[in-house]
C-alpha cells in the first residue's frame, strides 16, 4: 500500500516518496535524545530543575528509551536491505559488514574527534562529570574500530555506545543470513530466517536483556532488532493475512512473555514500534508539503543529529555556566538554545561531513573492488 501525494518537486518532477512513518518515527526518537541528554548531562538542567521538575526528571530518566525507536527501525531497514524476502543467503557477507562499517564509522569518528575538542573547550569554563578526560590514543583506536564497549574504554560522547551495537547487529544478520544459506543448500526453506529471529527473540528477552553485563553486545539488544526484522517480513504485501500475523506473533509472544517476566518499558517501546511498523511502515508519502517535507529531513539528519548533539550541548552548557545567571528561566532558555544549535550543527554535519566521507568511502570500496576484480578478468585474456 502506498500513499502518495500528487505534488510536484522541482521543475514539474514528482517529489520523491518516502517511508512516511518511518523518517517521523527518527525524528521525534532524535529530538528526544537530544533532549534526554541536555536533561541528564550538565548543568543547565539543574538549575532548570526549579521550574520544570517534572519534565526535566522525565526527560533526564524514561526519554532515553527513545533508542529503541532506533533499533527496531534499524532491523525492519535490514530486512528491507539484505533479505528483503525472508529467504536465507548471502553471497558476500564481508563485503556488506564492510559496507556498513564504512556507513557508521567515518562521521562517527569525526564527530568523536569534535567531541574531544569540545571537552577541552567545555572545561576552561567549567567543571562538571559531562566533561570527558583527555582521550587516548587507544581509546580513539576503539572508538575507530567500534569497539570501545567491548574493550572496556570509556566513551568519548554519549550515544557512542549505539553506534557500535548497531554495527554488531548489522554484522550478526549478515552472519546468520549467510550461515542460513548454508544449512539451506539447494533446497530454500522459507520459514528458516524468521524462526532463527524468532528464536534469537526469545534469548535475548529471556535470558540476555535480563543481564547488564552483556549491554556491550549484541544480543542484549537483539529483541528490538528482532522486533524490525519480523515486523518487514510479516509485512510483505504478497503474504497472506494469516501467515502474517503468525509472523508477527513469532516476535510478539516472546515479548510478552519477558514482559510478563520482568516488565522493562523498553521492550514495551519496542513491540510498540514494531506493530506500528508491520501496519504502516511499508506507506510512502511525497516529499512535498511542509509538514512531510520538515518530517523526511529531520529523518534524514537524524544520524548526524544523534552524533554531533553531545559536543554541542557540552559547549553551549559551558558557555551558559560562564557567562550566564544561574536562574532558572536563563538556565531552561540555554538548554533551548542548545536543542536548536544541535539541530543546525546535524544539518550542517550531514550535509559537509557525512555525507561527503561516505561517498569518499563508496569510491574508495569501489575502487578497490575493481582493483581486486582485474587479476581474475585479465585470467581469460590471451596476450597473443
Amino acid at each position: 500500500m502506498k500513499v502518495v501525494a500528487s505534488a510536484t518537486h522541482g521543475a514539474g518532477k514528482p517529489a520523491p516518496s518516502q517511508f512516511g512513518l518511518i523518517n517521523l518515527l527518527k525524528a521525534v526518537a532524535a529530538q528526544l535524545i537530544v533532549l534526554h541528554h541536555l536533561a541528564f548531562y550538565g548543568p543547565m538542567a539543574d538549575h532548570a530543575r526549579a521550574w520544570f521538575p517534572s519534565l526535566i526528571d522525565w526527560l533526564s530518566g524514561s526519554a532515553r528509551i527513545a533508542v529503541q525507536v532506533f533499533l527496531v527501525v534499524g532491523g525492519f531497514l535490514a530486512a528491507k536491505s539484505l533479505a528483503p524476502s525472508g529467504h536465507a543467503g548471502y553471497a558476500d557477507p564481508l563485503r556488506a559488514i564492510w559496507r556498513r562499517y564504512t556507513k557508521l564509522a567515518p562521521a562517527f569518528l569525526a564527530a568523536t574527534l569534535i567531541a574531544v575538542v569540545a571537552s577541552a573547550l567545555a572545561a576552561r569554563w567549567m567543571s562538571h562529570d559531562s566533561i570527558s578526560p583527555p582521550a587516548t590514543l587507544a581509546q580513539l583506536g576503539a572508538h575507530a574500530l567500534l569497539l570501545h564497549g567491548v574493550l572496556g574504554y570509556p566513551s568519548i560522547s554519549a550515544g557512542a555506545w549505539y553506534v557500535a551495537i548497531d554495527f554488531q547487529l548489522y554484522a550478526l544478520l549478515v552472519a546468520a543470513l549467510w550461515v542460513g544459506g548454508i544449512v539451506e543448500g539447494k533446497r530454500p526453506l522459507a520459514w528458516l530466517m524468521p524462526l532463527a529471529a524468532a528464536f534469537g527473540i526469545t534469548l535475548s528477552l529471556l535470558y540476555f536483556n535480563l543481564d547488564s553485563d552483556w549491554d556491550n553486545w549484541a544480543p542484549y539488544f537483539f529483541g528490538s532488532y528482532g522486533l524490525g526484522l519480523m515486523a518487514w517480513w510479516a509485512s510483505e504485501p504478497r503474504r497472506k493475512p494469516g501467515v502474517a500475523v503468525l509472523l508477527m506473533m513469532m516476535a510478539l509472544l516472546p515479548a510478552v512473555v519477558g514482559l510478563a517476566l520482568e516488565f522493562r518499558s523498553r521492550i514495551a517501546l519496542a513491540a510498540g514500534v514494531a506493530c506500528l511498523l508491520f501496519l504502516f511502515g511499508r506507506i510512502k508519502t511525497a516529499g512535498d508539503g511542509r509538514a512531510w517535507s520538515a518530517i523526511h529531513g529531520m529523518g534524514k539528519i537524524s544520524y548526524s543529529v544523534f552524533l554531533i548533539h553531545f559536543p554541542v550541548c557540552l559547549l553551549v552548557n559551558a558557555a551558559f555556566t560562564r557567562f550566564v545567571e544561574p536562574e532558572p528561566e536563563l538556565q531552561a532558555f540555554g538548554m533551548l538554545v542548545a536543542w536548536g544549535f544541535s539541530l543546525a550543527a546535524g544539518a550542517v554535519f550531514h550535509r559537509w561531513v557525512e555525507e561527503p566521507l561516505g561517498r569518499l568511502m563508496q569510491a574508495i570500496t569501489t575502487q578497490a573492488g575493481t582493483v581486486q576484480t582485474l587479476p581474475a578478468r585479465m585470467s581469460g585474456v590471451s596476450l597473443r
